[in-house]
């Protein structure tokens, strides 16, 4: 494996989700390089337990690496003294799909939090409400979603860098927490839609 402080933050991050009893779903993992920049991102969705696939109601995160981040990983680790300590940038969303009709967002809104603490410092500031509405051959008529972001920079401090191992502890209270939005998401009363009929051929 390798040694390096934003791996260990990408496996804490798994850690704190799998370990508030949540379900990944395995077919949106995904980890990426930009081959022309340097920037590094990871991408990640979870949902409560025994959800169908794909997940009706499911958290999405990402996390960034940009190449300046990653010059000043660098530095501090040969000894130097950056200007800046690396950051990571970080997106979490929530997000209810394979909706009927679109939903009245007033109760979502209500069960979501302002702002979402990651590993201290400035926490992640909630965005605005997002529709989509996708228009198919289906006679029932478009299928909706509705999302809603948390996004925000996260510094790593000399502490962590020092002692990327305890951000396993540093990010356990983030699992949980999605955890909790989650069910309360849960206990909306979207209108889901019906699984389509099978196709008699």
């Amino acid at each position: 494996m390798l040694d390096h402080v934003f791996i260990q933050l990408v496996t804490s991050l798994k850690e704190s989700f799998e370990s508030a009893l949540l379900q990944r779903q395995a077919v949106e993992e995904r980890f990426q390089v930009d081959v022309f920049l340097g920037d590094v991102s990871f991408e990640t969705s979870y949902s409560l337990p025994g959800e169908q696939r794909p997940a009706r109601i499911r958290m999405d995160t990402s996390l960034d690496w940009p190449t300046w981040s990653q010059t000043a990983y660098r530095s501090w680790s040969i000894g130097e003294e950056p200007e800046e300590f690396p950051e990571v940038l970080v997106e979490i969303a929530f997000r209810a799909q394979n909706l009927d009709a679109v939903p009245d967002l007033a109760p979502l809104l209500g069960a979501l939090p302002a702002d979402l603490s990651v590993l201290g410092g400035d926490p992640l500031t909630r965005s605005a409400a997002t529709v989509e509405q996708v228009f198919t051959d289906d006679p029932r008529g478009p299928e909706c979603a509705v999302e809603v972001s948390y996004e925000g920079a996260c510094p790593l401090d000399e502490s962590i860098l020092e002692h990327p191992s305890e951000l396993a502890q540093a990010l356990a209270p983030l699992g949980r927490s999605v955890a909790s939005v989650l069910v309360s998401l849960g206990d909306l009363p979207f209108a889901f839609r019906p699984p389509a009929p099978a196709d008699p051929n």
